[in-house]
């Protein structure tokens, strides 16, 4: 396997890899309230389209990233949340740094001016991983949702597209 970090389109063909890496992130406890991976067809009605990539190191998927609105309202079109998941044996080599500026690039180019992503406080490094991209910590939500019976905070962190005025 080449060391170079690939960043492309996420196609459907993707999603068992990305399945199986969001899945690895579930069982850490510490990245998502959601408890099992859903299924393709689910997954998908809920991401944009346009801003769904997967990270490539040769040929294995080592992480995704995509943006979900975070409302149906038209006053809130262009602000979406963003997820990020790189899979365990790639943590740390730099994949989510480039998952993440090339989801922020694709968020402006799909014509989204408002990033958030709430993070368990716990996760420290996909909070750094956040603040290097250019988000801040807006606050924290306290009891925001309960996982396997124990409250949770969450880390709202927010990033503006620095193409608007």
């Amino acid at each position: 396997m080449g060391s170079e970090i690939v960043i492309a389109p996420m196609l459907s063909a993707d999603w068992a890899a990305v399945r199986r890496i969001y899945a690895e992130g579930i069982a850490t406890g510490n990245a998502t309230f959601e408890t099992e991976a859903p299924t393709w067809e689910k997954w998908s009605a809920g991401h944009v389209e346009s801003c769904r990539l997967v990270a490539r190191i040769g040929d294995e998927i080592v992480g995704w990233a995509a943006l979900s609105r975070v409302s149906q309202r038209a006053v809130y079109a262009g602000v979406g949340e963003v997820s990020v998941y790189v899979a365990e044996s790639a943590r740390g080599k730099g994949v989510g740094l480039q998952l993440l500026h090339a989801l922020i690039t694709a968020s402006e180019t799909a014509g989204f001016w408002t990033l958030q992503a709430g993070i368990f406080p716990e996760n420290t490094a996909s909070i750094r991983l956040h603040e290097g991209c250019g988000f801040r910590i807006v606050g924290r939500r306290e009891r925001i949702g309960c996982l396997n019976g124990v409250w949770r905070d969450t880390v709202l962190m927010e990033r503006r597209c620095l193409k608007i005025s």
